[in-house]
């Protein structure tokens, strides 16, 4: 398998393992919502922060979506909306990550090209973001041309090329630049955990939204036998519902066969196709005729206009379209995914208000909604480790609505300002509700979100535990050592014994557990202690800070002693 190589791989390629842990610190006053969402949002640096969240998410996550810096050469816009350069900066003005690099590559930062430094930004990232996918998980990522065979290296690299399922292309904008190539599409990059345990076909979870407008569809048609009625009647409840029917947000028509919208299929796509007049059913003179022509022979067209299955503007002039009713639609994940990129920039400015721009193209939610509908459902948990201005929250939470799962997201945002100020506020609003630019009430999406920063690092400078740690923060840190995989949720959390998995259950001593915290008390393993501990059949494994056992008793008695804080570090 081709494999890449840059100025500073070797340094970078096993720095997520020395990357310190950090715990998480709630931050009440800016959490929103319904606390049991399940929905977290950290601040925070990236690689930090995952590393932060692993004891608790490893293994957990379903589906990845990151939209890392594209690495264009031109610098993006601060807080203020001025442009400063991005965090991960290609030209090293960012003091953030030119300590980094020095720090982590050494000397040999100074040659980096700015290609060299966004693969060492990504490569621990990815290493990292490996870790918090299920088996059946899978991971996107956007990127455009400039990064899009490097990207796609590190991913054959880190996840296995057997691991790759697909690349999306995403046409979002028009170029009217004269240049050799108009460039007017990005990438969406997809690869999984493990592919062989993937569905053998994505489904769409939006087709819990097809049954809904089809329940509708079928009352409006025993209702209101006059179709000028029922019109009226539908086009009041689609203005009322509208942001919530994704994909289905042009289908603003109904008859007697229901609900549809207008396409036009009708148009022969690419090359040239059958030319012949259409006269208009009302003007009596021909309709415009498409640029390639139609793609249907008359006789079919014919029979579509007897089927009442076309769709006429007011007069000739306009081109027709087909009826598509919401009964035909077939979700399909394709690798072709138009939409205007612009959309993304007004959803912000229509929720926060804002002129200025804090990101020059922000991803629309029904790109997001789009990805996550075909391969997530329930409660499954999305993490987005570059949230920016939290389309993969706001996408989410429409998506739940839509369909009423419960799925969970996971995001961090590194600029603390753009965390509180844009990030969080996004989410609030479109959970509470709010009115849009244009005066409008729209109604809120429910759930919430808890909102936490790094704090201080798992272990002090001389190597031992730091004396704010709690219990409940160290026990999913021991357990994530000793078992490999994050603290049952419901843990109890109130005595020794913290969590079991295959037979093999954790307990941990520390900060007087037992209700003596010297040094020869309760955080030593002793006969006493020993007396005490829950009762556990298999394989114990006890986290203290000392043992009093000697080898022959902690073999009777099926126990691995292990000491704070030597044996707790975790590379």
């Amino acid at each position: 398998m081709p494999s890449l190589d840059w100025i500073g791989k070797k340094a970078v390629v096993n720095h997520h393992k020395q990357v310190p842990f950090h715990l998480l610190r709630g931050n009440e006053e800016l959490s929103f919502g319904d606390p049991g969402s399940g929905n977290l949002l950290v601040q925070g640096d990236n690689l930090l922060a995952l590393k932060a969240l692993l004891p608790y998410y490893a293994g957990e996550v379903k589906c990845i979506y990151i939209d890392p810096p594209y690495n264009t050469g031109v610098d993006e816009r601060d807080e203020s909306g001025k442009r400063s350069g991005w965090v991960y900066n290609d030209n090293v003005s960012s003091p953030e990550i030119k300590d980094w690099l020095f720090r982590v590559v050494g000397a040999e930062a100074e040659d980096l090209s700015r290609h060299d430094k966004w693969l060492c930004m990504m490569y621990p990232r990815l290493s990292i973001l490996y870790q918090f996918l299920k088996e059946d998980g899978v991971v996107f990522a956007s990127i455009d041309e400039v990064e899009f065979a490097n990207l796609r290296l590190l991913f054959d690299e880190i996840f296995g090329i057997s691991n790759r399922v697909g690349t999306i292309i995403w046409d979002n904008a028009t170029d009217n630049n004269p240049t050799n190539i108009a460039v007017e599409h990005e990438y969406i990059l997809c690869y999984a955990k493990n592919k062989s345990k993937l569905a053998s076909v994505w489904k769409s979870q939006n087709l819990a939204v097809k049954e809904k407008l089809l329940e509708i569809g079928n009352e409006y048609v025993k209702k209101y036998p006059d179709q000028n009625q029922r019109q009226e009647a539908y086009t009041k409840w689609f203005r009322d519902n509208k942001e919530y029917l994704w994909p289905f947000d042009r289908y603003k028509f109904i008859d007697d066969d229901g609900i549809y919208t207008g396409s036009q299929s009708v148009h022969n796509p690419g090359k040239e196709g059958y030319r012949y007049d259409v006269p208009h059913p009302t003007t009596g003179r021909p309709c415009k005729e498409p640029l390639m022509g139609y793609r249907f022979p008359p006789e079919t067209m014919e029979r579509l206009r007897a089927e009442q299955r076309l769709i006429f503007g007011k007069d000739e002039a306009k081109l027709i379209e087909l009826k598509v009713y919401v009964s035909d639609y077939r979700a399909k994940l394709s690798s072709l995914f138009t939409f205007d990129g612009r959309v993304g920039t007004n959803e912000i400015k229509e929720i926060l208000h804002h002129d200025r721009r804090p990101f020059d193209f922000p991803k629309p939610t029904a790109l997001l909604e789009e990805l996550f509908s075909f391969t997530t459902s329930k409660d499954d948990l999305i993490l987005d480790s570059f949230a920016g201005s939290g389309t993969t929250g706001h996408a989410i939470l429409k998506l739940n609505k839509a369909d009423g799962q419960k799925r969970r997201f996971v995001l961090v945002e590194m600029k603390d300002k753009i965390a509180k100020d844009i990030t969080a506020e996004r989410l609030k609003r479109v959970s509470n509700g709010y009115v849009n630019a244009k005066n409008i009430s729209v109604k809120g999406l429910g759930g919430g979100f808890r909102f936490c920063e790094l704090g201080e690092t798992l272990f002090d400078a001389d190597g031992f535990i730091n004396r704010t740690v709690t219990f409940k923060e160290l026990a999913h840190h021991v357990f994530f050592v000793a078992i490999g995989e994050p603290l049952p949720s419901g843990s109890d959390l109130t005595t020794p014994l913290i969590g079991t998995s295959n037979n093999t259950a954790v307990y941990l001593l520390y900060n007087g557990i037992l209700g003596d915290s010297s040094d020869d008390g309760g955080n030593v393993l002793s006969r006493d202690v020993l007396a005490k501990l829950p009762k556990h059949d298999g394989l114990k494994i006890v986290y203290g800070n000392g043992c009093l056992l000697g080898p022959t008793r902690l073999n009777s008695e099926n126990i691995i002693f292990r000491q704070i804080p030597y044996e707790v570090k975790l590379s």
